[in-house]
């Protein structure tokens, strides 16, 4: 039975005239918005694939109907059109590719160099700093539980320089054992490089030379009568045999992200193991959106290069280990290798360890994938019942709330949280800090935030909601009534979420922004339970914004302000009397005895903290 495709586009003259060499091709709609972009050996042939009268997925059908152009670029070789594919994939983020929501960099663990007692810290970004880096680990989780295992083990600092530099006693680290107090001269040079030394081994996956530099050093303290150093040496080899008796190594110093794929339901999860120095250091799935392909191959297919080629900062580790056997394994191969500069190994037939790896992340991506249809179709029962709970003619598809963070008035911050059938769109989350108003007038504030989150809404910068809701009751509501309507915004339900006397979780009363008309839901409810949810994560995004900003104030020194006064004569201020309070109690003539700090600049100084 052939399949008839509708489509404004005439596929034929085009295909006439298109290149038989490899390169890229764009499909755009009547719009002019990009639909879909490919890559091809021969580019004649895959874009007449779409085109024929039969075997086409449903998908594809529907890709192929909406195309009213097609642009197509020519490249030197097939490599070059794959890695300018993942390029435009990225810029342009077409909606029947898979996209990756999360491009960020990935966390390492970082030990700087140069110094006596250097420290070991997380890092996140471009690896300017001096020092070695070790990873990447799947999220900064990862890296915490590793430290906190260093921090007990080894003992090596993480403290910060600035508070380093400027110590005078040890702090608590040091009284629960996590620290040996470098930072006032507790223990030499020497034995923190011994420290350090074994923390370097770990992370490097030496683990074998390890145990065994510890025994010996063990056994030669206990001869030498200091059982106290060979007691914490034993304590370091159990700590490290309970870690190895929990991870599945390989011998050698292997690095290797194994990746697995499934599909069910129209749904498709992909999950990394990320294996460095022979050691697994977590994982992590992702959820792309379905796109055209149509089996956990073609869906690793399109994954892999874009996870890899569209992120320029992404570590390629030395072999990629796939669940599934990849046709274009080889031009995928070349195209890291061009990349990244070194040969990259991508498998799929492993034994041993690796066999062990491929198979827990195949497992993870099956329970996973599960887990995530099952949360997916709870969640759109909860759009359903609010549908239900409130009347509505159709089911609900966005919602927006809005909430409001400060402390006594200070540095406010408003959040706009988005939920969708799928549940909290973190892409779509929006933080305004509030300038302007008097301190602490929620209603101001919740004017401010709601204008110019609209404005831009109706701008066309992004999607307007189904649903607005307001945390706040109904002042807040009529605040929001009155800014939608100056706005002139249409088509969007306002309710506000007032709690209930008790003012406990099942007891909110909803109030409808067109009629007024008060909503009291059984505690019970789904629909109460999904206004909740999204209440309560507008809640906590506002308090991690509005805490942010206020850290970011006190982290900053008043000091910076003066000038004149850089990074070195702030630090000689503080050095010499300690703290900021003792810098702004300090009159001219004991400022003028710092180092560096001239009469002058001492006048300046005072009269910075003292002027009003």
């Amino acid at each position: 039975m052939s399949q008839d495709i509708v489509s404004s586009f005439d596929h034929s003259r085009f295909l006439a005239s298109v290149s038989q060499q490899p390169g890229v091709y764009q499909m755009f709609n009547a719009q002019g918005h990009i639909l879909y972009v490919g890559k091809a050996k021969n580019l004649k042939a895959r874009l007449s694939s779409y085109f024929r009268k039969s075997g086409l997925s449903p998908k594809t059908q529907a890709l192929v109907s909406r195309i009213a152009n097609v642009q197509v670029t020519i490249t030197p070789s097939e490599t070059e059109a794959l890695i300018l594919e993942q390029n435009l994939i990225k810029s342009n983020r077409p909606p029947y590719n898979i996209l990756l929501r999360d491009d960020k960099s990935y966390p390492y663990i970082f030990i700087s160099s140069g110094e006596d007692f250097p420290r070991i810290a997380t890092h996140r970004g471009a690896k300017k700093k001096r020092g070695d880096y070790y990873g990447p680990y799947p999220n900064v989780g990862a890296v915490k539980d590793s430290l906190n295992f260093l921090q007990k083990t080894f003992r090596v600092r993480q403290c910060e320089d600035s508070v380093f530099n400027n110590r005078t006693r040890p702090c608590l680290q040091y009284q629960i054992k996590r620290c040996t107090a470098p930072c006032v001269d507790y223990i030499s040079p020497d034995e923190y490089q011994l420290d350090l030394r074994h923390t370097r081994m770990f992370l490097s996956g030496q683990n074998d030379d390890l145990l065994v530099e510890l025994a010996n050093q063990m056994e030669q303290s206990a001869q030498s009568l200091h059982f106290e150093k060979a007691a914490a040496y034993r304590d370091q080899i159990s700590a490290l045999r309970t870690v190895q008796s929990q991870q599945v190594m390989e011998e050698g110093r292997g690095d290797i992200d194994v990746i697995a794929a499934d599909m069910r339901a129209a749904a498709i999860c992909v999950h990394i193991l990320f294996v460095r120095q022979g050691r697994i250091l977590g994982s992590r799935s992702f959820y792309p959106p379905t796109t055209l392909a149509e089996t956990p191959a073609q869906v690793l297919a399109e994954f892999i290069p874009q996870f890899y080629l569209a992120n320029q900062g992404r570590d390629i580790p030395r072999e990629i280990i796939v669940s599934e056997p990849l046709e274009e394994a080889e031009l995928l191969a070349n195209a890291l290798q061009q990349s990244v500069g070194r040969v990259v190994v991508i498998s799929q037939q492993v034994r041993s360890h690796r066999a062990q790896w491929l198979q827990m992340a195949t497992t993870a991506a099956q329970q996973n994938l599960i887990g995530h249809i099952n949360s997916k179709k709870s969640s759109l029962d909860r759009f359903v019942a609010l549908q239900e709970a409130l009347s509505l003619e159709e089911t609900p598809q966005r919602l927006e709330c809005f909430d409001i963070s400060h402390s006594s008035g200070e540095l406010t911050v408003a959040s706009c949280v988005v939920f969708d059938t799928n549940g909290p769109l973190k892409s779509d989350y929006r933080r305004f800090n509030i300038e302007g108003i008097t301190p602490g007038d929620d209603y101001a504030a919740m004017e401010q935030a709601l204008t110019r989150r609209y404005t831009r809404l109706q701008n066309g910068e992004g999607k307007m909601p189904d649903i607005l809701l307001i945390d706040g009751g109904k002042g807040q509501l009529g605040k929001a009534i009155e800014v939608l309507g100056e706005l002139g915004v249409q088509g969007v339900q306002l309710i506000g979420v007032a709690k209930g006397t008790t003012r406990k979780a099942g007891f909110e009363t909803l109030f409808d922004g067109d009629t007024g008309e008060e909503i009291v839901l059984p505690g019970d409810s789904p629909a109460l339970h999904l206004i909740q949810h999204i209440r309560d994560e507008s809640h906590r995004f506002a308090i991690t914004g509005h805490k942010q900003r206020r850290d970011k104030k006190r982290r900053t020194s008043s000091l910076e302000d003066i000038p004149g006064v850089g990074a070195t004569r702030r630090r000689e201020l503080l050095r010499h009397f300690g703290g900021l309070q003792e810098v702004q109690k300090a009159s001219v003539v004991e400022l003028a005895k710092v180092p560096g700090i001239s009469h002058k600049l001492a006048e300046e100084i005072y009269s910075f903290f003292h002027n009003d």
